[in-house]
């Protein structure tokens, strides 16, 4: 089974799938083949219904549902991929039935909680990097996997524009304010002779940035900014997309910038601000009105 379980994640590569879902997926078939092995199972002719039954039934109870989705994701995509194979004569996820999804409304921070993070990263040990970081991450919504992908010449300075390449290897422009525009020239002009090909972003030891050194600067960021939450790149996102609509931003126009494939994946943000909310009701209902 490891031997298709590696041909299964080589064929998401090659088929250009996102380096965080392909991480995602070898985590989850590993705990999959990690199992089926303790129970000497570990042959195609056992990926079963009633082995991933089995399987799912073992996983920790405090596992969150969109995890264990997750996970069923991967096997299922996994079947599907020995189907075409000719290596399964029977999909065993025909009659198994998934959980539904779990949804979360996305956690964002204020405009407040935003510009401390700004202030904080113009003031750390790598002042020039950071602020240039996090203005380019506030003002255009990109994913940690779309900002450490960026490339010098991806940043367009005449037209305040990036080109990012997204999930999918799919292309889009985004355009970004003067203020992350001055940082990053400010940043790249503290580089050593920085080339058009390089990595727009490097980490402390002059190489490309990850998504886990991404991470971690948020991270400790946040904690410099003395914010009593947890903060994530894609904390950010979620705030970037709650700002706009809150001034007036319309939903395509978002869908665009955030380079969601439907609307509805946008249309989740509509319900994140109730203070925009409550301002709206406000000023909208007549009773209000007349006090």
């Amino acid at each position: 089974m490891e031997k298709w379980v590696q041909a299964f994640l080589l064929h998401l590569e090659n088929k250009n799938f996102s380096p965080n879902t392909v991480k995602s997926y070898r985590a989850d078939l590993r705990e999959f083949t990690d199992y089926v092995k303790k129970r000497k199972v570990d042959d195609l002719k056992f990926f079963t219904s009633a082995v991933i039954r089995s399987f799912l039934a073992s996983l920790p109870k405090e596992d969150a549902r969109n995890t264990v989705l997750r996970k069923i994701a991967a096997l299922r995509s996994l079947a599907a991929y020995l189907m075409r194979q000719g290596q399964l004569t029977r999909n065993p996820f025909k009659l198994l039935p998934a959980p539904k999804r779990q949804k979360l409304l996305p956690k964002f921070l204020t405009q407040e909680e935003v510009t401390r993070l700004l202030d904080t990263a113009a003031n750390s040990h790598f002042a020039a990097r950071d602020k240039a970081l996090f203005e380019l991450m506030y003002s255009s919504g990109l994913r940690r996997s779309e900002i450490t992908g960026l490339k010098i010449q991806d940043v367009d300075f005449f037209n305040g524009l990036v080109k990012v390449f997204g999930k999918g290897s799919k292309e889009r422009l985004v355009p970004v304010t003067d203020a992350a525009l001055k940082a990053i020239k400010d940043y790249l002009a503290c580089r050593v002779n920085p080339a058009p090909q390089d990595a727009l972003f490097l980490n402390n030891r002059g190489t490309p940035l990850t998504g886990d050194g991404l991470a971690y600067i948020f991270k400790n960021m946040a904690i410099s900014a003395h914010l009593a939450r947890k903060v994530t790149p894609h904390s950010m996102r979620h705030s970037f997309a709650t700002h706009l609509l809150n001034n007036g931003c319309d939903l395509r126009s978002l869908q665009e910038m955030l380079g969601h494939k439907s609307l509805a994946a946008t249309q989740v943000y509509t319900h994140v601000s109730l203070d925009k909310l409550k301002s709206v009701y406000q000023h909208a209902h007549p009773k209000n009105k007349e006090n």
